[in-house]
Order: C-alpha cells, then structure tokens, then sequence
C-alpha cells in the first residue's frame, strides 16, 4: 500500500510526542488528523509533515447544523493549501466522514446515537442490501433515495467550498452504507469494518469496491474493540457499555483480550496488501474517552479502538494491536 496510515484525534494536548511514535514506532507514512477545530488540526499538520508523515485533514463535526461543516471546509482548504504549497504531494483534504449519520436530515433521529441505534438494528432485508456482510450498498430500502440524494447535494456544496482554495487532492470518509457521487473526488475513501461471521463477503465487497473505479481506493477506518467476540462486532464494539450509568459500565460477559484486535487489524492489512488497495487507515491511534482502568468492569479501553490505551494519568500504553500494525508496516516498508 502507498498510504500505511492511522487516524488521530487532536485534542488540546501537543500532538507532537504521538506523531513521533506514529511515524518512527508504528511505520507509518500517513496521519488521518480528525477533530472539530481546523486550526488545531492544521497546526498538528505542520508538526506532522515537519517529521515526514503526510497528513490527511478530515472533520468530525455531528449534530450540527451543514453550514458549520461548510465553515470548517473553508478554514481547513484556506490552511491545507499553504501546507501543499510547502510540502508539495502531502497534504490531502477530507471534506467530511459519513454525513448520514453524522449529520441529521438524511437516517431518521434527532442525534448522532440514535441514528446509529437506527442504522445498527435496522431491519435485516435493508441491512442486507447496504452492508459489507450482504454486498453492494443502498439499493432500494425505504430511505435509500432520500438519503443518496440528500448526501451527494451536501458533498457537492462540500467539494466547491473545498476547490475554492485548495488545489490537492480532496476526497470523503463514506460510511460503507452511502451511495457516492465520486466523480468529483479524487479518491475514493470507505470506512469499511468487517463484521459477522461472513469473511467471503466481506473480501467480495473490498473487490467489488477497488473494481468499481479507476480512481485509488483507500479503507478510511477499520478496526474493532479487544475483547472476545469484538473481530465480530467490528464498529459496533462501543455498544458493550451501558452509556446510562454514572460511570458508564462495561457490561457483563465479556473479556479484555487485545489480541483479538491485532489479528483483526493484521488479517486486513494482509488483504488491503492482496487486494492492491491504494491505502488504508487503522482506527484509531488513541481514545481518551475510553480510558483503561484496572477494575474490568470500568475498563472503557477494552470497548475502544485504539491501539494504545490511555490510563488514569494520561499515558499511553501500547496493546498488542500497536505491536502488530508495527510489524505489518515495517515489513511493507522492507519490502
């Protein structure tokens, strides 16, 4: 792969320690900087590209109102465009990460969460049809149309505000459910988790994406929690706490095991290697929210994605899902 990259979430703290281990322990040639603040993500830019990661700006704006989306893509164009000029070939735009159910008007619910309640436990004749387990995406369930044609109008007005100021490539984080427009992007970008039991068709969809086009194919997000069972849950891994109480609980039966993520996270970027994916992005690198807590029953880490989990003071730990995304992109890098 031409992109081996990881997503990180800019927070308040300096990124620059995390973008050294990023590029020097894990091997990565790309960072995917996510948050609701351009200009902090810029500035994480430029420490990332002054350490020799190419960097890839995305939003992670929900339950707000589009115009504030548009504002972001503004101020993010105007800054990633300066960075290209600088770093030239290493600054890529994101204008926006699965806007059906970030952004409300497209899957019913007034919230993020509920719509992805909506999306998780929708009827099995519609999951079918728009999920990896089940092949191609929306094609004919109650809201299809709606929400294709209420998508590809916002990712329109997303992609003018995005040329308006920047000249590198421009491309859209898509929920493996949406139907893209991609004729003006210049990638193509899926969050594709593997979930189920059903491997075959998951490869039959990864190959079904890569033939689809002739524009590179980058896997946006894939990853799963660690504990037993979480390779099947894929990004639905979070739903094993109970949000509702004060602390939010791990809930019963299930296991810490980390190396269930780092087979699931090796297994994929063996086939994304197999299946000449032009690159693919782990998620995620950290989870501040999902904090590790020795008492199994508090540990939040266990139903996150990162690959290093954070402790009660604020360090992180590498798990064995950081060891083994380590190994797969070193040995790429050799070969």
């Amino acid at each position: 792969m031409d992109v081996r990259g990881i997503s990180y979430t800019v927070a308040d703290t300096d990124p620059a320690e995390d973008l050294r281990t990023i590029r020097e322990e894990l091997h990565c040639t790309t960072v995917l900087l996510a948050g609701t603040d351009a200009a902090k993500q810029l500035r994480a830019a430029e420490k990332a590209l002054a350490l020799g990661l190419d960097v890839w700006i995305e939003p992670q704006i929900g339950d707000r109102p589009f115009d504030d989306v548009l504002a972001w893509i503004a101020e993010a164009a105007a800054g990633a465009e300066e960075l290209r000029a600088r770093y030239p070939g290493r600054v890529t735009l994101v204008v926006g990460c699965e806007y059906s159910l970030r952004l409300s008007g497209m899957i019913p619910g007034p919230r993020e969460f509920i719509r992805l309640q909506v999306l998780i436990r929708w009827p099995r004749k519609w999951r079918a049809r728009s999920s990896v387990e089940g092949g191609g995406g929306l094609a004919g369930g109650l809201f299809d149309r709606r929400i294709t044609r209420v998508l590809n109008r916002r990712l329109a007005r997303s992609v003018a505000v995005a040329r308006g100021a920047f000249h590198g490539p421009i491309t859209y984080a898509a929920g493996y459910w949406e139907q893209v427009d991609w004729s003006p992007f210049d990638l193509v970008g899926v969050n594709l988790y593997r979930m189920g039991d059903n491997r075959e068709a998951y490869e039959d969809r990864l190959r079904e994406l890569v033939r689809s086009t002739d524009k590179p194919v980058v896997i946006t997000e894939f990853g799963c929690g660690a504990f037993t069972g979480a390779d099947r849950r894929g990004p639905a891994s979070f739903l094993i706490v109970n949000w509702f109480t004060s602390p939010p609980r791990i809930r019963d039966g299930h296991v810490r095991d980390e190396r269930t993520q780092a087979a699931y996270l090796g297994e994929l970027i063996e086939l994304y290697e197999r299946e000449d994916v032009h690159g693919a992005f782990v998620f995620t690198y950290w989870m501040p929210d999902f904090p590790h807590h020795p008492d199994p029953a508090l540990d939040l880490d266990m139903a996150g994605f990162g690959v290093v989990k954070v402790t009660a003071d604020g360090k992180r730990v590498p798990k064995e899902a950081f060891t083994e995304v380590a190994h797969r992109y070193s040995a790429t890098t050799a070969s």
